[in-house]
């Protein structure tokens, strides 16, 4: 009759196992990139609707922005570009007093996002411009390249004073 030897696995060493795989984990996460995502600056309103300032401002100095569920662009009621958007809050902003101005954005629930940070974007830009030409015009240099006291002047002659609401 056949006997059966019983035989032992070989045991492999592991102990090195554990520090290995560290290693590997820390070298994949020093030399893999993560992406980070781009957004708006934007100061939220304060969660309590009671502490919320009330400003009556005169309607001359509110400009409309609306983007309709088709994603048209409308300022004033008219359809515009987004390059004439720029435009015009551009004019409009360097028209008014410090705080004289708002710039009242609507937006239907169905717009896209896409259209809606297409309509920031040149919102931002038309700031962007006006503060380059201060900086240019009374320090001779760019934005950029200000103090921060430059820069403080600056933001304060054109702040960006945007609303934002969702019809």
């Amino acid at each position: 009759m056949f006997r059966w030897k019983h035989r032992d696995v070989p045991e492999l060493n592991t102990t090195s196992t554990a520090d290995i795989s560290f290693m590997l984990l820390v070298f994949f996460l020093v030399t893999s990139s993560m992406d980070s995502d781009k957004g708006l600056g934007r100061k939220l309103a304060p969660l309590d609707e009671q502490q919320q300032e009330q400003r009556d401002i005169n309607r001359s100095n509110v400009l409309e922005v609306k983007i309709d569920a088709n994603d048209v662009l409308y300022c004033d009621d008219k359809v515009v570009t987004h390059e004439e958007l720029q435009l015009q809050v551009e004019s409009f902003v360097a028209s008014r007093q410090t705080d004289q101005h708002v710039i009242a954005v609507e937006t239907n629930r169905q717009t896209s996002y896409n259209a809606y940070f297409e309509m920031q974007n040149a919102i931002v830009r038309a700031y962007r411009e006006l503060r380059e030409k201060m900086a240019r015009q009374q320090y001779g240099h760019s934005f950029a390249q200000c103090s921060d006291a430059e820069r403080d002047a600056i933001k304060a002659r054109y702040p960006q004073r945007i609303s934002e609401g969702v019809k």
